[in-house]
């Protein structure tokens, strides 16, 4: 059985984030193929893409976004939703978040965000969380998602989720480029970045991506 930290360690290579260089992540130079040497070195086919292995668009706007407002996190208990390299996670902890939870459901993922958190010196402040949270409530103070509204049961089930997080109170933040099923009829924009982003992933070399929050 594949050990998820060896893999990651000898097929990505530690890099700064293009619109967050503070931040630097293990990444794959190349989607397919990592794609298909974890489904080789599992002996499974079908398995979920390596969205670990990516700064995503969504992620690399919410995460400059915590960056250049730290109060957005500063003392919070904060969630980071279907986390993956832990990219936005690791912002809130460098931006004085008091504990970050990053939650995914990728055994990948969760050795990336450990790796990845321990590589940008915060390793002991974000704990990795495996699990579908949808419909939990841990009673965060701060519920950040980026790049997950791409299916259309997923984004209907996320959005009625965290649109009662931020009924009760929380802050609820999502990062996302304009993804097919984001409900922007049920949002407000607060920001919007250019990004680079690797253009085996998304249809272009640089994506307009907005920081939203749900109305009211």
């Amino acid at each position: 059985m594949i050990e998820p930290l060896a893999f990651i360690q000898a097929n990505t290579r530690l890099r700064p984030v293009p619109h967050a260089p503070e931040i630097r992540l293990h990444v794959a130079d190349e989607a397919t193929e990592l794609w298909s040497r974890t489904e080789e070195e599992l002996g499974e086919i079908g398995l979920p893409p390596p969205f670990w292995a990516f700064a995503w668009a969504g992620g690399q706007g919410l995460a400059r976004f915590v960056l250049d407002h730290p109060e957005t996190v500063a003392g919070a208990r904060v969630l980071d939703f279907a986390s993956g390299s832990g990219l936005v996670a690791i912002a809130a902890a460098l931006r004085g978040a008091a504990r970050v939870e990053a939650s995914d459901l990728d055994s990948f993922a969760l050795a990336a965000i450990g790796l990845n958190a321990a590589e940008n010196g915060v390793g002991d402040r974000i704990r990795p969380l495996a699990g579908d949270l949808i419909g939990r409530d841990d009673g965060w103070d701060c519920v950040l998602a980026a790049d997950i509204f791409y299916e259309r049961d997923l984004a209907a089930r996320v959005g009625d989720w965290l649109s009662r997080l931020q009924a009760r109170g929380a802050q609820v933040l999502i990062g996302d480029p304009g993804r097919a099923y984001l409900p922007k009829e049920r949002l407000e924009s607060l920001a919007a970045y250019t990004v680079p982003v690797t253009r085996a992933l998304e249809d272009a070399e640089i994506k307009r991506t907005g920081v939203w929050r749900f109305k009211g």
